[in-house]
């Protein structure tokens, strides 16, 4: 009996299955994750003028909600066609679709009905905004659907699942701005800084299941990754994250170079806990329970908010040349 969660039985009809487990896989839980909305939103607040911040807040709270119906559809879709790797997995085995407690033809009616939701939503908050969606949902397609299926190409998983970070960034923008486009250093900055927190998210599950032989049968990339692989390139993408949110917070807010220390202890904090055995970084829905963690991103937003009211002109210096004589 206590073997009975590693069979698969699936469902004679589509009665059998319980609602719970549908809602399991559009993972609300993980729908923190679309904060990363909130940044572009207050980036384009402050470079635009004039704006109604009370409109332009009740169409976030909308474009909120597209997002996280067409984060959901990608979920449903990414449970359902990893259900054969899941069970591979140590814990991802007792997921519903691994143990085959759903029925796949409601697996597609559910991604269908969370896609026309977010896109129909998304096109009533704006055309750029729905593009954006379009392009969350797409992205969704590519990195979970065979023959392309980007989860499964060494460094191209990283790459194409933290595209999904700018995109966001981007459906904060357009609530605001429209079709415009953000500075590309922030954009940039935003996507290298996603491909960090997923390089490090592969890194702790790789030293977690601690086989490379299981390890790649639960995802295919593991198959060509190292633990030091993964960590160097967790390394280019922090560097290459930080040098142009330099960039960006150099050319509209000199006081904003003053962050730049807490970029690097965010880096060197999520580091520190993606280097634990069985490593929260897993899992990043489950981040709040980093008591310090989050403590120290509360103060590096309170700083934030405060360098954006306070001048500090002798900081122009590092921005004039200077001649020694």
């Amino acid at each position: 009996m206590g073997e009975a969660h590693d069979e698969i039985k699936p469902q004679d009809s589509a009665f059998s299955a319980k609602i719970s487990n549908y809602i399991a896989i559009a993972r609300p839980d993980h729908w923190f994750k679309n904060i990363f909305v909130l940044p572009g939103f207050l980036v384009a607040v402050y470079i635009a003028e004039d704006v109604d911040i009370a409109r332009a807040l009740f169409v976030l709270a909308l474009g909120i909600v597209a997002t996280c119906l067409i984060a959901s559809a990608n979920y449903t879709i990414n449970e359902w066609l990893d259900a054969e790797f899941d069970r591979q997995h140590p814990t991802k085995k007792k997921r519903p679709s691994a143990q085959g407690l759903i029925v796949g033809e409601l697996v597609w009616v559910q991604w269908a009905v969370l896609s026309v939701a977010g896109l129909g939503l998304s096109l009533a908050i704006g055309t750029g905004f729905f593009a954006c969606a379009a392009l969350l949902l797409v992205m969704g397609l590519l990195y979970n659907v065979n023959p392309i299926r980007t989860k499964d190409r060494v460094y191209l998983d990283v790459l194409s699942e933290s595209l999904n970070n700018p995109i966001r960034f981007m459906l904060g923008w357009t609530v605001v701005l429209g079709s415009t486009l953000p500075p590309s250093s922030i954009l940039l900055a935003y996507w290298m800084g996603g491909a960090f927190l997923m390089a490090i998210k592969r890194f702790a599950e790789f030293r977690f299941i601690d086989d490379q032989a299981l390890a790649g049968r639960y995802r295919v990339s593991f198959k060509y990754y190292t633990e030091h692989s993964l960590l160097a390139s967790s390394f280019f993408y922090a560097l290459t994250c930080s040098f142009l949110l330099g960039v960006f917070l150099v050319k509209y807010r000199i006081e904003y170079l003053l962050l730049m220390p807490f970029v690097a202890m965010l880096f060197t904090g999520y580091l520190w806990i993606g280097l634990r055995r069985d490593s929260v970084a897993q899992r990043p829905e489950k981040l709040y329970t980093e008591k310090k963690y989050v403590l120290f991103i509360a103060v590096m937003c309170l700083s934030f908010a405060l360098l954006s009211v306070l001048d500090i002109p002798w900081l122009n210096l590092f921005l004039e040349p200077t001649l020694i004589e």
